[in-house]
């Protein structure tokens, strides 16, 4: 049996509250205070790069008091990425992103097996 983490964070609009955290966050130290829906559990970001530009970044994240759905997601950020490109750079941002494009198949696979586990 796994042991539940907790942490207790301060909110602004219902003082420190003590939440659960799932297995895949990475922890909550050093967050201000910020309102109860905005709190959310973040798992380690998957940085995809061409060259040496960051192109998008993905992490798991969760809103347990949320608005929204409260289900875990995988967050998808994108970075402002801009390129003017020759032909022989478009082939190689191409397959890089289809790099990038199995690694987010794999995310998902992921993220099923970790829904169908409740989660957690």
């Amino acid at each position: 049996m796994t042991e539940t983490r907790t942490v207790t964070v301060p909110t602004i609009d219902h003082g420190p509250i003590t939440i659960s955290c799932p297995s895949w966050c990475t922890g909550h130290g050093g967050q201000p205070a910020q309102y109860r829906a905005d709190l959310n559990h973040s798992g380690p970001e998957h940085a995809f790069n061409f060259h040496n530009d960051r192109v998008f970044t993905a992490l798991l994240s969760q809103y347990p008091f949320g608005n929204g759905s409260r289900e875990t997601g995988l967050h998808i950020e994108e970075a402002g990425f801009a390129a003017t490109l020759d032909p022989a750079g478009l082939r190689q941002l191409a397959a890089t992103l289809t790099v990038h494009a199995a690694h987010l198949r794999t995310l998902a696979g992921q993220l099923a097996t970790l829904l169908e586990e409740g989660g957690r």
